[in-house]
């Protein structure tokens, strides 16, 4: 009989990294998976869809290079050697999991966790624990459609098991899943409709950077439905209130939800709304031996999110120094064509904050790096507080742009201000010239 010091159920982006920081700091660690190793984000999110957007951004690159005079002719797109491909580059990350695992001395338990009294089996098997945390992920929403059920539509937990390209893909949800797999399907080669039932695509980003992906979903042939009054799902097609869609396969993109069955087994509090559970600023649950983590909590539904709530449970439960983390400081990004990467206040948060926040901006039209590569779209804004200079947010739109923000994020959690941003040495050419150059007229127009 082996006795853990903490269990962990469910091995994504939350758990492992919780495993790994634990064993580390010296707690014997076991971690509970009934799917694959690396959660969604590993298997059927982040890395599969980014693998698909690098083979359309190939693709697009054909097409640029010939528009400039470098002659060349995409003959055919071998589909299942990129599917093939994208399960290597999984597979990859999951032999890297494996060796962390072993490296560390965590006992990685395939099956599915049961409970019983407040006890963990998998399978028959109890598994011995002084902490649990949960780290169990979330599961697509479906939404409630007439004539949905009798179709066999995709969700993102299945969409990269197609071993062909559709002819005509119809995307229901035009959050940041659907809009991306927009981004990668069309060039590959299908026809693709996304519908989107609220006033507007990804409604949680910057209103001028939605406008310029709508522009360019246009401009890519994408057939693009907002406020869509979806009356039925029919066999081959998606009625709305003023047109048919056809579809050889469709995929709802309309958002994840948290898996709390073993939540619910546990005896935990859940939220108010009954949607996530209950935690404290620890991640700790109603239950004081049970942390929970990820998509469990009331929290952003990302990865690197997860595994920083991770990183705060562990040094909570061992005892080490914690703090909750500045929920201002996570980056957000899209991977379209362009990119949209932010963080920080929006300037109404800020002002209800008390800041005096003003707005700059700057295009990527006349930076040299930007006009050789052809990559001009997109800008640069930073939200300034008027009296100490502190940087309070940015968003950049553009090529490279979950990169950049990286650079503003590192000064902010530094807690420089645009004075200490405006003397960063910028190399040239780069697209960050922008921003360099942005920040030196931002303390030039604070001095006059």
């Amino acid at each position: 009989m082996t006795q853990y010091d903490l269990v962990i159920i469910g091995a994504g982006p939350g758990g492992y990294v919780a495993a790994e920081q634990a064993a580390q700091a010296g707690q014997k660690v076991a971690v509970i998976e009934k799917e694959a190793i690396g959660g969604a984000c590993l298997n059927v999110g982040c890395i599969p869809s980014k693998t698909y957007l690098q083979y359309a951004h190939w693709v697009n690159t054909i097409y640029q290079a010939n528009e400039s005079g470098v002659n060349s002719q995409l003959e055919n797109i071998d589909f299942n050697r990129l599917y093939e491909r994208k399960n290597q580059v999984v597979q990859s990350l999951q032999n890297g999991i494996h060796s962390i695992f072993k490296a560390n001395d965590i006992d990685y338990i395939q099956g599915e966790a049961k409970v019983k009294e407040d006890k963990i089996y998998v399978e028959d098997r109890e598994v011995f624990y002084q902490k649990l945390i949960l780290a169990t992920g979330s599961r697509p929403f479906i939404p409630s459609l007439k004539g949905l059920d009798g179709v066999d539509y995709l969700t993102t937990d299945r969409f990269f098991d197609l071993k062909e390209i559709p002819d005509h893909l119809v995307i229901i949800g035009g959050g940041v899943i659907g809009v991306e797999m927009d981004f990668a399907m069309r060039p590959l080669g299908a026809e693709v409709s996304l519908l989107e039932v609220a006033d507007d695509i990804l409604l949680s980003e910057d209103e001028e950077a939605r406008a310029i992906i709508k522009a360019k979903l246009e401009e890519m042939g994408i057939d693009l439905e907002v406020k869509a009054d979806i009356q039925e799902v029919q066999k081959d097609s998606v009625q709305t209130g003023s047109k048919s869609y056809e579809f050889d396969q469709v995929l709802l993109a309309t958002g994840r939800q948290a898996n709390l069955d073993l939540a619910q087994d546990l005896g935990l509090a859940l939220t108010r709304d009954g949607q996530f559970v209950q935690v404290d600023s620890y991640y700790r649950t109603s239950k004081a031996h049970i942390y929970a983590i990820g998509d469990l909590v009331d929290s952003a539904q990302l990865a690197h999110v997860a595994s920083q709530e991770g990183k705060c449970a562990v040094n909570h439960l061992t005892r080490q120094p914690s703090q909750a983390f500045n929920q201002k400081l996570i980056p957000r990004c899209v991977y379209t064509d362009p990119e949209i990467a932010s963080f920080g206040f929006s300037e109404a948060e800020a002002q209800e904050a008390g800041y005096r926040p003003r707005l700059y901006r700057q295009t990527f039209a006349s930076n040299g790096r930007a006009l050789a590569s052809g990559q001009t779209e997109g800008f640069v804004k930073l939200l300034v507080d008027e009296r100490f200079g502190e940087i309070l947010g940015g968003v950049v739109v553009g090529a490279g742009a979950s990169e950049m923000i990286h650079q503003l994020l590192t000064l902010v959690a530094s807690e420089a201000t645009v004075h200490e941003l405006a003397n960063v040495i910028v190399a040239h050419p780069t697209l960050s010239e922008v921003i360099g150059e942005m920040s030196q007229k931002i303390v030039m127009d604070r001095t006059h």
